[in-house]
Order: C-alpha cells, then sequence, then structure tokens
C-alpha cells in the first residue's frame, strides 16, 4: 500500500536562521562588531550585498501600533514595525542578500568569525558548541594566543587562519571568499513548452542549422559547460533530454521559470528560448563573462530596445522570491520583473536578439542565415 503523503516533497533552500550565507562574530563587545561590519562593508559593498543582523539593545523599547517606512530619495529607507525573529520570515527578508553578517553575541549562524579578547574567553566557552564552522580568529591584542576551549575543538587550529582586528583588507578580502565559494552553480534551462500558436507549429522543432532548434540551442549552453534543462508541459516529451515539467501551467515563460527554481531553489539559470535563431556562442560567452550574482539577474537589452530580454537571461536564486512576490500580486510578466528590479544589463546589437514567431519571419530569417554562410 503507498504511503500517503501529507506535503508536497520540495527541495528545500539551502538556509540558515537568515539566509544561505551567513557569518557570526563572536567574541567581543557589540560596538566592536558593528565598527567591523561597518569597515569590511565599505570595501565589499560594490561587490556583494551585505546584510547585518543584530539585536536591540534598548531595554525599555516598545513595538509600535502602527508600522511607519520612512523613504528617502537616496534609497535609504528606516522602518519601524512590530516584527518579531521567526526564521521563515527572515529567510524570505534577508533572500536578497549575498551575505548576511552576524552578530553572534545574540544569534548563531552557519559559519563563524572568533574573535580572540582576552576578556571574553568566558563568552566563547559559553558558545563553544555553536561555533562548528570557524572561518578565521581575529586577534584583538597582538601575539594573543588562541584560547584552550578552541584548541580542544579544533585540533587543527594551527591551520585556521588568523588576522589582526585591525587588518581590514586582509579580512575583507577572506570574507569576498567566502562570498564567491558560495556563488551558485549555473545550470542552462531552454524553453520548448510554449504552444506555438502564432507560428502554427513546434518552434523548438523549427530548422536553422541543419537540426532542430531545441536541440541547436541546448548544444550551445552545453558547450559553454552548463547543464542543461528542458522546460516542457506535462504532455510533452523531450527524448535524451533533461527535463523540467512545467509546475506552474498557465503562465508560460514565467511558469517555467518559477518550475526550475521549484525544482532546485539553491541553482541559478541561463534562460534561453527557441524562437532566437541569431544567439550565437559569442553572444553566450559576453552574458556569462558579466554575469553578476549580486544582482537578481543579469540580462541582454538590444542597444535600441528600452527594455531587457528575460529569455536570454541568467537568473540567479534570489530571484526566486521576487518572482513569487509578482505572481501573488497577480502578475506573471518576466521583463515586468527585470524593469523593476536591480539588474545587471548586457547591451548587444539588436539584429542578435530578433526572435520568430510567425512562418513569414521565419522564411525571411531562414533565407539570411543563408546569405550569410
Amino acid at each position: 500500500m503507498k504511503k500517503h503523503r501529507k506535503h508536497a516533497k520540495l527541495t528545500l533552500r539551502n538556509n540558515g536562521d537568515f539566509g544561505p550565507n551567513e557569518v557570526a562574530f563572536v567574541g567581543v563587545k557589540c560596538g566592536a562588531i558593528l565598527d567591523l561590519v561597518t569597515k569590511i562593508s565599505a570595501e565589499l559593498h560594490a561587490r556583494v550585498k551585505i546584510a547585518y543582523a543584530d539585536a536591540s539593545h534598548g531595554k525599555d523599547n516598545i513595538a509600535p501600533v502602527f508600522d511607519t517606512y520612512t523613504y528617502h530619495a537616496s534609497g535609504d529607507t528606516i522602518i519601524s514595525s512590530d516584527i518579531k525573529k521567526n526564521i521563515f520570515n527572515e529567510r524570505i527578508r534577508f533572500s536578497n542578500y549575498d551575505l548576511v553578517l552576524v552578530n553572534g553575541n545574540h544569534f548563531p549562524a552557519k559559519k563563524q568569525i572568533v574573535f580572540l579578547d582576552p576578556e571574553k574567553e568566558n563568552s566563547i566557552e559559553k558558545r563553544i558548541e555553536q561555533l562548528n564552522d570557524v572561518q578565521f580568529f581575529i586577534r584583538t591584542q597582538k601575539d594573543f594566543e588562541v584560547f584552550s576551549c578552541l584548541k580542544e575543538k579544533y585540533p587543527n587550529y594551527k591551520e585556521i587562519p588568523v588576522y589582526s582586528i585591525n587588518d581590514i583588507s586582509a579580512i575583507s578580502i577572506h570574507i569576498l571568499q567566502l562570498v564567491q565559494q558560495e556563488v551558485p552553480k549555473l545550470n542552462g534551462l531552454v524553453l520548448i513548452g510554449g504552444k506555438s500558436t502564432r507560428m502554427g507549429e513546434d518552434k523548438s522543432q523549427l530548422s536553422y542549422y541543419g537540426i532542430p532548434q531545441g536541440d541547436y540551442t541546448v548544444q550551445l549552453l552545453e558547450n559553454k559547460g552548463l547543464e542543461t534543462y528542458v522546460s516542457v508541459r506535462a504532455d510533452q516529451k523531450a527524448e535524451n533530454r533533461k527535463t523540467i515539467e512545467d509546475a506552474f501551467v498557465g503562465l508560460g515563460p514565467f511558469g517555467a521559470i518559477c518550475s526550475a527554481f521549484r525544482e532546485n531553489p539553491n541553482e541559478a539559470y541561463l534562460v534561453l528560448a527557441t524562437d532566437l535563431p541569431y544567439v550565437s556562442d559569442e553572444l553566450l560567452k559576453t552574458l556569462l563573462k558579466k554575469r553578476n550574482p549580486k544582482k537578481i539577474a543579469t540580462a541582454i537589452k538590444g542597444k535600441s530596445s528600452k527594455f531587457m530580454e528575460p529569455l536570454i537571461t541568467i537568473w540567479e536564486p534570489k530571484a526566486y522570491p521576487v518572482l513569487l512576490s509578482y505572481l501573488a500580486q497577480g502578475y506573471s510578466c518576466p521583463r515586468k520583473i527585470l524593469i523593476n528590479s536591480d539588474v545587471e544589463i548586457v547591451e548587444v546589437e539588436d539584429d542578435l536578439i530578433r526572435n520568430v514567431n510567425t512562418p513569414d519571419e521565419f522564411e525571411n530569417i531562414k533565407q539570411e542565415l543563408n546569405t550569410l554562410k
């Protein structure tokens, strides 16, 4: 008898209490942690989207009876709200960040950076069970030794890097390396699940280069070393291909992108439609070179076009909550998300991203391509 499953089996995002990549500072006063976070962020903010999680030290604080959002044209927004910490809410709140730095005096995190401060040895001993993935030590005094409890927990402690608290550059570089190690793997996603209503036949089966365009597009992505999936409808087959079935039915490309993230929310996807016959190896090389994981997407735009092309775009995992939030508002247009989000834009010649929707366009472009041979 088949066992009844109450909930759908979904792939979980690799999260800590705040986000996928979080690091707690432990073993020094809170003011010193904030000072270091401020200096590190000044070094890294252009390359890494950083958040800081701390606890309020106000003993008499009272949650407001109404929430206040104070906006400034610069982007500086101050929020006063009745919000209690809840890991499921925090993971959404911090999902857009590459790195969450945490005050480890108040909250644990998946990774830790430990200060060697002679006044805080007891504090480290109390938290020793939380220190399960120490990245490096920071000395507050020259030549201060590693605590005995840390030597016991980490017999290889001599292999763990040690920095001076004043060596901001070295500390920042090490933290940048931690972020770079967590850059999501990039896959390819070829969209062949459309109905091709205007064309009258499956656009992925049209041939511009001697093979079906769906196969040609897969080859373009695989030649770039990308594990490539084909997005299909439930009633559709793609022989000898890794497929992702549309789980968001009736939403077109938007649903295909969401379905890919539902399959694996921890990896990025270079999404490519099959009605773009001028997309080339060189164009993909340019897109990959310009990939910016700090932003939710890296998108191609024609030089004379007002808008990005969402179906020649690298969508990062941090885009998934954004996609779902737009869907909750009744929008299923991936271009609308690109227009209204922080996106890396790669401009190319307009002809490189011409798409084909009708039989006449197909015949005209085939003739153009034959002329170019």
